[in-house]
């Protein structure tokens, strides 16, 4: 059976790609390897057309890129736990940047997204490259940021709190890249840094990994598919829109972030000073 030819068109000059021309519940290993290869060019992948997607088929194609997550609390589609349900009219509306899962010591490696319901108009989910968003930084910047790590934190009465400490600067394991890794979502503090410097710091790496430059900008049809590296970019769900909107996702279990050997020890708050390293304020600016 011959290999289809694939029609690859970039969403944007930053990143994305979309893809047509693939059925994925009928996907190769041959074309499996393709689609591979242009999700690590490309850092997120569409698909459209793909409303015959099985959970049975999302569950596979997931299982190509590594061990599926068991999420605790979030809904699932019935017989099938690998696989949540992302409904807004339950809350489900992740409308501030934040790279998924980053207060866990293995962060998931990617999501896959198959998205059945849509509203009428909005609804649009954005992603941006964070390899472009660190490399555009100064080098003396880029210098400083390399020694560092920051501290992620999830904290709410439901779950109670976890936390890890990633490098700032993450290295891809598969590109060899260096890629910017905060996020305003869960990132808390630079723990070498007095909490003003790592406040002020955050905020403006939190503003440039935002700027439109970096981004792409993803309107849905039902039936689209979405798959993401999660090691490389952020992204989130603009809430502008009324009505329904509705999808299922499976998550590939992570890996341990990797950069450079930390070059400061953490800092440490005279015995009058007022710190607060487990608060995550940064995200809404210096306070």
């Amino acid at each position: 059976m011959p290999t289809p030819e694939l029609v690859v068109t970039p969403v944007s000059g930053a990143l994305g790609a979309e893809i047509r021309g693939v059925d994925l519940t009928e996907l190769t290993d041959e074309l499996f390897e393709r689609v591979h290869d242009l999700l690590l060019k490309h850092l997120v992948v569409f698909f459209p057309d793909q409303e015959h997607l099985t959970p049975e088929a999302h569950i596979a194609l997931g299982r190509r890129l590594g061990e599926l997550e068991v999420h605790p609390f979030l809904p699932k589609v019935d017989g099938h736990p690998e696989i949540v349900v992302l409904d807004a009219d339950q809350g489900a509306k992740a409308d501030e940047w934040h790279i998924d899962v980053t207060f866990q010591p293995n962060p998931p490696v990617a999501s896959i997204l198959h998205l059945q319901v849509c509203p009428a108009s909005g609804g649009d989910t954005m992603w941006s490259n964070q390899y472009l968003v660190y490399e555009t930084l100064s080098e003396p910047m880029r210098e400083l940021l390399d020694g560092l790590t920051a501290v992620h934190v999830l904290n709410t009465p439901q779950t109670g709190e976890h936390s890890a400490e990633h490098p700032v600067v993450r290295i891809h394991p598969e590109t060899g890249r260096r890629s910017l890794y905060v996020t305003r979502m869960w990132t808390s503090h630079i723990p070498q840094l007095s909490r003003p410097e790592s406040d002020a710091l955050l905020q403006y790496l939190f503003e440039h990994s935002e700027s439109p430059r970096f981004n792409c900008r993803y309107r849905w049809q039902p039936g689209a598919v979405a798959m993401w590296d999660n090691r490389a970019t952020q992204h989130l769900a603009v809430n502008d829109y009324t009505g329904p909107r509705r999808g299922q996702r499976v998550t590939v279990l992570g890996d341990q972030p990797t950069g450079d050997t930390p070059r400061w020890k953490e800092y440490r708050p005279a015995p009058d000073e007022r710190y607060y390293p487990r608060h995550v304020t940064a995200r809404h600016g210096y306070r």
